[in-house]
C-alpha cells in the first residue's frame, strides 16, 4: 500500500504548515490561552479564508470532499504546533455529524455557518455515568407536543463553553447501554435552562460541563430522524479518533526534535549530554515510537471506508498506541530535559501535557485495548 502524500495533499500540508509557523509561535499561543475566549478569533476566521473548516466536508455540503488522509494532514500540522483553536470539536466531532446525519438537501445550510467561520459548534455527547461509553446517554428527549423537552448532564464537552450552538445527544426512546432510540438536537448555547461551567483544560484547551434544565425546542432542532443518531454520531467518532492520533503524531515529532536539540547543547563533565550512548539509545526509542503512532494513524486514516469490523480494529489498534508511545515520548522528554522539562516557561512541557490529555479524549488506551480485544473475539468467533 503506497501511504506516501499526493501532490494535492501536499500542499494542503504545506498550507496548514506555513499557517502554523506564523500564527503559532510559543509566545503567541500563550497568550491566545490567556485571552477571555481561549482561542483566536483571527485566527479561526484564516482558517475559513483558507477553506480548513470545509476539509473534511463532502461537496453537497459545501466541502472539499477530504477522506482521512487530508484530515490527519490538517491534525497533524495542527499537532506540531498545538493549536487550541475549536476545530476537533467544531469541525470534525459536531460538522461531520451534520454532515452523515442530514440529507444533501440540507447539508449546505446546516454547515454553511461552520465552514464560513462564524459559528463554533459543540458536541455535547459524553455523560457523568458513561465515562467512555458514548452511547450510554441518561439525557432524555421527551415529546412535548411538536417540540422537545431536553433534560441531563454532558460532562467534559470540548469547546462547550464558547460554542453558539450545542450538537446534544439525547434518548428519546430505549434503554442503556443500547444505540436504537439516541437523537441528536441543536440546542443554542444560550437557550433557557442550559447552563455551561467552562474551564481551561490541563493542557490549554477549553471544555464544559453542560446542564440540560428542561429545555424546550422545537421540532426543526431535530438533526435527521429521531431515533437514528447513533450511526452519525460513529461516524463523527470515527474521524475524531483520527484527528487526535494525527495530532499526537504531530506533537510527539516536535517533542522528539527539541528533546534531540537539547541533548546536543546541554553539556555535563564537559561535553554535550547527547554524546552520552545511553541517552542516544533513548532517543532513538523515542523515534520508534512516534512511528509506530504515526504509521498506526495513516493506517487507520486509509481504512474509513472499510468495512465496519476491519475500521473498528484499526482505530482502536490506532488511539491505543497512542496512549502507550504518546506517553513514552512525553515521560522520556521530561526526563531527558530535566528540571527544565517541568516549568510552564519551557514549551516541552506543553507538549508533553497535550500528549498525554489526547489519550483521555474519545477514550483512552484502556478502553481501546479492551475494545481490540473484543472486536478481535467477536471475528474469532464468526469465522
Amino acid at each position: 500500500m503506497d501511504f506516501s502524500y499526493s501532490d494535492e495533499q501536499r500542499m494542503l500540508k504545506d498550507m496548514v504548515d506555513r499557517v502554523v509557523a506564523d500564527q503559532y509561535s510559543f509566545e503567541q499561543r500563550e497568550k491566545i490561552i490567556k485571552s477571555d475566549t481561549g482561542y483566536s478569533p483571527e485566527v479561526w476566521s484564516q482558517f475559513a479564508e483558507l477553506g480548513l473548516l470545509a476539509v473534511p466536508f463532502s461537496e453537497a455540503a459545501g466541502g472539499f470532499n477530504g477522506g482521512g488522509a487530508e484530515l490527519m494532514v490538517v491534525a497533524e500540522g495542527f499537532g506540531r504546533g498545538l493549536v487550541v483553536e475549536p476545530y476537533l470539536s467544531t469541525v470534525v466531532l459536531a460538522g461531520t455529524f451534520l454532515d452523515a446525519a442530514l440529507g444533501d438537501d440540507a447539508k449546505a445550510d446546516a454547515l454553511e455557518p461552520i465552514i464560513s467561520g462564524e459559528q463554533k459548534y459543540a458536541l455535547a455527547c459524553y455523560e457523568p455515568n458513561g465515562r467512555y461509553d458514548p452511547f450510554w446517554i441518561e439525557t432524555t428527549a421527551k415529546k412535548d407536543g411538536d417540540s422537545y423537552v431536553l433534560s441531563g448532564k454532558k460532562a467534559v464537552v470540548l469547546g462547550g463553553d464558547s460554542a453558539d450552538r450545542l450538537l446534544v445527544i439525547a434518548r428519546s426512546s430505549g434503554d442503556n447501554p443500547g444505540k436504537n432510540g439516541l437523537s441528536a438536537f441543536l440546542v443554542d448555547g444560550n437557550a433557557d435552562g442550559v447552563s455551561r461551567d467552562g474551564y481551561t483544560t490541563f493542557d490549554g484547551h477549553r471544555a464544559a460541563e453542560i446542564v440540560l434544565d428542561n429545555v424546550k425546542v422545537g421540532a426543526d432542532a431535530l438533526v435527521g430522524e429521531e431515533g437514528g443518531a447513533a450511526a452519525p454520531l460513529q461516524y463523527a467518532l470515527d474521524r475524531g479518533i483520527i484527528a487526535l492520533c494525527a495530532e499526537a503524531a504531530g506533537a510527539m515529532e516536535v517533542a522528539c526534535d527539541l528533546t534531540l536539540d537539547y541533548i546536543k547543547e546541554r553539556k555535563q563533565f564537559g561535553v554535550p549530554i547527547g554524546s552520552f550512548q545511553a541517552l542516544q539509545h533513548r532517543m532513538v526509542d523515542m523515534r520508534i515510537s512516534l512511528e509506530k503512532v504515526r504509521s498506526l494513524a495513516l493506517w487507520a486514516a486509509c481504512s474509513l471506508d472499510a468495512p465496519d469490523a476491519e475500521r473498528r480494529q484499526r482505530l482502536a489498534a490506532a488511539k491505543a498506541m497512542v496512549s502507550k508511545a504518546g506517553r513514552h515520548v512525553a515521560e522520556e522528554a521530561i526526563q531527558l530535559f530535566g528540571g527544565m522539562g517541568m516549568m510552564d516557561e519551557s514549551s516541552i512541557s506543553h507538549y508533553a501535557k497535550r500528549i498525554v490529555l489526547i489519550d483521555h479524549y474519545l477514550g483512552d488506551g484502556n478502553y481501546h485495548t479492551d475494545r481490540l480485544i473484543d472486536l478481535l473475539v467477536e471475528e474469532n468467533a464468526a469465522a
